[in-house]
């Protein structure tokens, strides 16, 4: 997409003159477009699901298991490496699995 960036967002150029750097994808739509440029569908993740996410929001995704869902946006995942993080965006983060029901198995 033009104007965008390695790390999710985008630099605009908006009609007025002004410039913005740096805009998470999740504050941009195409022009004319009632919806986001962000092709995947907003799902809530559960505790126990397999998923990558981008450890402090860096490019590379990592593999991990949720701990937690903060019922914010964000959640706590358990990396496979044995790293842990908190407060994790959702758009950081995506499923390994086919269905999005979760693995409550860390009782």
């Amino acid at each position: 997409c033009p104007g965008s960036t390695s790390s999710g967002t985008f630099d605009i150029d908006y009609d007025d003159g002004e410039q913005e750097t740096r805009v998470l994808e999740e504050y941009v739509k195409k022009a004319g477009s009632s919806s986001s440029l962000n092709r995947t569908t907003s799902v809530v993740r559960r505790r126990g699901e397999r998923v990558e996410a981008r450890y402090r929001g860096r490019a590379k995704y990592y593999k991990g298991r949720i701990t937690r869902d903060n019922g914010d946006g964000t959640y706590d995942i358990d990396y496979d490496d044995g790293e842990m993080e908190r407060g994790v965006a959702a758009h950081l983060v995506r499923s390994l699995e086919s269905g999005t029901s979760g693995i409550n198995d860390l009782d």
